[in-house]
């Protein structure tokens, strides 16, 4: 970027239900600083979305690796105008695009873009990563010699403790606060005494660089017993297909009741990804000895920074009554269900990262809109590998099945999506636990355009901001013309359309046509006359 990078978040970072798959390069609060290529190479991808990247680049090099700069406000000019020729053509703003080899070959330090804040960014940075081709698996940028100075070691906050004999959603972890520093760090406990033979460990940490308070995450961390490795993890490389993964690597029900992150330095049995190292299958500690066992957790920073804690641990018998826990019992790898006279659920082989008993329970529904019982499957604090199938019958009439939605409740969070029928059942998919009914929508979304009336001179105005309002919160579609023409709008965070005024728009006088869908089907149109 021309500016010294400082980072504003790392390579495997943790952040809600994934990784963060790169590098966030701070750009000191400042939008549109210049974007170079960090290599020889051509364009071979664009993607634009209100969320996500919001406006990213990809650029495939000679090594066979490619290089991603998201968050973008702009792309270099001839990139730009082959974007917004596409955009027509489709009639689409939110867009990927393969490039074809040749069309914006591009040389090491060539300006491709400008910095931003568009898409899922919460403030100004460039977001960057590299990825294998065509694996499309993200490498720890870290690891490629970037000029980032870092000689501070990684900080142990606190230590959490399991047992693997049970289930890791059906039991009360133990936390243990840890002192130390320079690298350096014990627990305040001459002998830590466990009640399992078979204990797991987390921490909870955080990783900085030289120059910067900013916690980051943490590349690697291993557990020794007597001095010898026994498990551990590595952020070396992860895919999105892998990112979700993160919720076995965190202890989620803790983070779930508002708690602070702890990574496993374990494998749960239903995560089979890439971070996990094992010097024996499973990676257990064996305490059945009963002996005093030297436990030393290591954890590391791409630059070698290193950083231990070391305690002392041993396996006492205790009282080995566990609480009993309602529903019926799932296990990872296997394909099962839950039938009810007016509900059913179905869980893939890659739902679960653990055993867990899976409780149902229905309820009469209070809401006026809703056709259906609400039906409550499972706990939110347990997290999903994989999305699992949910059936509802409907239990009041309806005359239009098509703005019926199957809606997932969680106090306040809701989410609705239009389901597949059979008969009287609806079908649709979540990919987590709760609460779930069907509720019937038909109500139209609302358009809105600030400051603008009908006939309005508009000869001073540089934009044109639709707001769209819906009572589910969803919008299916937006279409926009003008004087009969598909026009280009903008949604970044999907907060408001915005179309800024550009050859497309000649003076005179002119007719903008909106139309909006929500995910009922239920539509609005808005006309409105103005002149440039």
């Amino acid at each position: 970027m021309g500016i010294p990078i400082s980072l504003a978040a790392n390579f495997g970072e943790l952040r809600a239900n994934h990784y963060h798959m790169g590098l966030d390069i701070r750009t000191a609060h400042r939008e549109n600083l210049p974007v170079y290529a960090a290599a020889d190479g051509y364009v071979y991808r664009i993607k634009i979305e209100p969320f996500g990247f919001g406006q990213a680049i990809y650029i495939r090099h000679t090594n066979g690796l490619v290089s991603l700069y998201a968050h973008l406000n702009a792309f270099y000019p001839a990139l730009a105008n082959w974007v917004k020729q596409k955009q027509y053509e489709l009639q689409r703003w939110a867009v990927s695009l393969d490039l074809p080899p040749g069309l914006l070959v591009v040389k090491q330090g060539d300006l491709i873009a400008y910095s931003g804040n568009m898409g899922g960014s919460q403030g100004p940075h460039l977001h960057f990563e590299i990825r294998t081709y065509p694996e499309d698996t993200n490498l720890n940028p870290m690891l490629f010699g970037l000029p980032i100075t870092d000689k501070v070691s990684p900080v142990f906050h606190s230590l959490s403790v399991y047992d693997r004999n049970r289930s890791f959603y059906e039991q009360s972890p133990s936390f243990i606060p840890i002192r130390g520093t320079a690298g350096k760090y014990l627990i305040g406990l001459p002998i830590l005494i466990l009640k399992t033979t078979n204990p797991g460990f987390g921490i909870s940490g955080f990783d900085t660089q030289s120059g910067s308070n900013n916690p980051n995450g943490i590349f690697q961390g291993v557990i020794y017993d007597n001095g010898e490795a026994v498990s551990g993890f590595q952020m070396d490389r992860i895919s999105y297909d892998e990112t979700h993964g993160i919720n076995a690597h965190i202890d989620y029900p803790t983070h779930a009741r508002g708690g602070p992150y702890y990574q496993l330095l374990f494998k749960m049995p239903g995560y089979s990804h890439s971070i996990y190292r094992e010097a024996k299958p499973g990676g257990y500690l064996h305490f059945e000895d009963g002996n005093v066992h030297v436990i030393r957790i290591e954890l590391k920073d791409a630059y070698g920074n290193t950083s231990n804690l070391e305690f002392k641990a041993r396996y006492e018998p205790g009282d080995n009554s566990h609480a009993t826990y309602a529903g019926k019992i799932f296990y990872p790898g296997m394909l099962d269900g839950f039938e009810a006279e007016n509900a059913a659920f179905y869980l893939g082989s890659t739902c679960l990262y653990d055993s867990v008993h899976v409780n149902y329970t229905e309820l009469s529904g209070v809401n006026n809109d809703l056709v259906s019982a609400i039906h409550n499957f499972g706990n939110t604090a347990i997290p999903l590998a994989d999305t699992i199938t949910v059936r509802i019958k409907l239990t009041k009439p309806v005359n239009q099945k098509d703005r019926v939605l199957m809606i997932w409740i969680d106090g306040d969070d809701f989410d609705v999506k239009k389901p597949q029928w059979m008969g009287e059942w609806a079908t649709s998919s979540f990919r987590t636990f709760g609460s779930f009914a069907l509720t019937i929508d038909s109500i139209a979304p609302i358009i809105r355009v600030p400051g603008v009336v009908d006939n309005a001179n508009l000869k001073r105005s540089t934009r044109i901001a639709i707001l769209v309002t819906d009572n589910f919160k969803k919008i299916k579609n937006f279409h926009a013309t003008l004087d009969g023409n598909w026009l280009l709008f903008t949604n970044d965070k999907a907060r408001v359309f915005i179309y800024h005024f550009d050859d497309h728009c000649k003076p005179g006088k002119h007719e903008l046509k909106i139309f909006v869908e929500d995910e009922a089907g239920n539509a609005a149109t808005s006309v409105i006359h103005f002149t440039r």
